[in-house]
């Protein structure tokens, strides 16, 4: 029974009863005693644990059932206490919340071992035993988060709502979902149908880092339909996991400019021979600061609000080269007529002015660090990518941070040095260097690091053209940010990553269960590498900056 006790992330307390040998059996008898808030994690019960069990839970109370409860004594909405064979329940799980009862049925999950994450019974006896335990959890921060790029390569619905489900089994709760950018617009918009009828597409596309000499000829694209991203966000909330959208501005621009000449700088470039972009890097054209583009990307956050119920809407606001609106007649004369200092300042009015209508309508915005340049209104949030320094100093002002500095928890940043990494993008960051990351800087006053709301891994696309690519980069290490963002871990040099890796040998097999094309640890597969394929390896220890 021991291999089942490998959690991942680990809880706060653990305590094994009784010294007998013995378990609790899941079988035929094993009813589902679902209290008032807890029906979400009900259904996902019978639904996940029914087909790798082969057991239908049928409703009622008693000494066989699992009972869920949502319960004041467990303290935080995302807490919970599950207890395997209490006296009139086999198995209880009481929450803070509605999430913590559903972070609990993931532990149950882990304690029933790896075929528990089938999808239909693998043996004749399948694994229903579960030890006497009791078990106390809540977690570190309450933003645990992914970002996934589906710009620069675009993932197909059903491998989005995957994700939401590996987020769900690792105990993470905000899926930061990158929909536009210049390489492909990837949201319907029904006033503005040419964003994903012109946007949605590129002719070809660059084959690993934007100086590789290799290009990939067939046209690349997709986007998801407006009942799609419905879906998707019912499918997130059935998993007490928060979709934010992000919908860029005022660069990385070029698909929505592509598809609408009369958004870019037209008095400087041409912008009606633009296409969407088909390379990477920080792209020159960029949003015009024009009355009609202001209208026009309400129209697109006024449809974008209607979709998602995320307080936080996020903006992008980073990476905008301000060369187009230095040669723009028109750019420089709305400067004089606003009284703006100069390009910076107009980039901080675009993101003012999105800041002001969100709030108008209940919402909050949330930028990367370069929002920061000219100021920001005080509801706004900061997503510190550049290093640790946007984020303290966002935190030092009142600003609430999400923390995810580049150096450490860009999961397109390859594993392990070496020639068999496929397109190796910046630092080598390994398993025990995501394991040892700590979101918040020592030395931040206490009235500062409150206003860490948590953590994210952000999951680039450019070098990652399918489902197995991106599986490759994000795991295993998404299962050790997850601990660092759930669990209480001691300072980074106390962890103790031996136990770790030790626990991961299970959940190697979860995740291959799951049908995961994660990293083995003894290095790529050989149909995992790119040879040949240029990448951009940087060297040495990142900074923290």
């Amino acid at each position: 029974m021991t291999h089942s006790m490998d959690l991942i992330p680990a809880p706060l307390s653990v305590e094994h009863r009784g010294s007998a040998p013995g378990c609790v059996t899941l079988d035929e008898r094993t009813t589902l005693d679902a209290g008032p808030g807890t029906e979400s994690t009900a259904r996902w019960l019978r639904s996940a644990l029914g087909a790798a069990t082969g057991l239908s839970f049928a409703d009622g109370a008693g000494p066989h059932a699992i009972r869920l409860r949502i319960g004041a004594e467990t303290g935080r909405p995302e807490g919970y206490r599950l207890t395997v064979g209490g006296p009139d329940a086999a198995v209880a799980i009481e929450g803070g919340g509605p999430a913590g009862v559903f972070w609990g049925a993931q532990t149950l999950r882990q304690l029933l071992g790896p075929d528990a994450y089938r999808k239909a019974p693998v043996r004749k006896e399948p694994a229903r035993d579960l030890p006497y335990v009791t078990i106390e959890d809540a977690p570190r921060f309450g933003w645990r988060g992914l970002l996934l790029d589906v710009s620069r390569h675009f993932l197909p619905k059903d491998d989005v709502l995957r994700y939401l489900d590996l987020l769900a089994a690792h105990k993470l709760n905000v899926f930061h979902f990158h929909l536009t950018d210049d390489q492909g617009w990837r949201i319907e918009i029904l006033r503005h149908p040419k964003l994903t009828e012109v946007g949605a597409w590129r002719a070809r596309t660059k084959w690993g880092h934007r100086a590789s000499p290799l290009w990939t000829e067939t046209p690349h694209g997709g986007f998801y339909t407006q009942d799609d991203i419905r879906e998707i966000v019912a499918y997130a909330a059935e998993r007490h996991i928060t979709v934010v959208p992000e919908i860029d501005l005022p660069g990385h621009a070029q698909a929505a400019i592509a598809a609408y000449p009369e958004l870019g700088n037209t008095d400087v470039v041409d912008t009606a021979a633009l296409t969407v972009w088909d390379t990477w890097g920080v792209n020159p054209n960029v949003l015009a600061p024009t009355d009609a583009v202001l209208r026009f990307y309400e129209g697109v956050l006024e449809e974008v609000l209607g979709l998602f119920p995320s307080t936080f809407v996020h903006i992008g606001g980073d990476e905008c080269p301000k060369d187009q609106w230095k040669a723009s007649p028109a750019a420089q004369a709305r400067i004089k007529e606003l009284g703006l200092a100069g390009e910076d300042e107009l980039q901080s009015w675009f993101i003012r002015h999105f800041d002001r209508w969100l709030a108008a309508r209940g919402r909050r915005l949330i930028g990367w660090d370069e929002i920061l340049e000219g100021g920001l209104a005080e509801g706004a949030a900061v997503s510190s990518w550049r290093g640790y320094a946007g984020g303290i100093a966002a935190a030092e002002a009142g600003h609430d941070v999400v923390m995810c500095p580049e150096q450490h928890v860009y999961l397109d940043h390859r594993q392990a040095p070496g020639d068999d990494e496929p397109m190796p993008i910046g630092y080598v960051r390994t398993l025990e260097d995501v394991y040892r990351f700590e979101p918040v800087p020592p030395g931040l006053a206490p009235e500062a690091a409150a206003h860490i709301l948590g953590t994210q891994a952000n999951v680039w696309t450019e070098v990652m053209e399918n489902r197995s690519r991106v599986d490759y980069q994000v795991f295993p290490r998404l299962a050790a940010f997850a601990e660092v963002a759930w669990s209480a871990l001691p300072a980074p040099e106390a962890r103790d990553h031996a136990g770790f890796e030790r626990r991961m040998r299970t959940h190697y097999r979860r995740l291959e269960a799951l049908g995961v094309d994660h990293r083995p640890p003894a290095g790529p597969h050989p149909w995992q590498r790119r040879p040949g394929v240029l990448g951009r390896p940087l060297e040495g220890t990142p900074p923290n900056v």
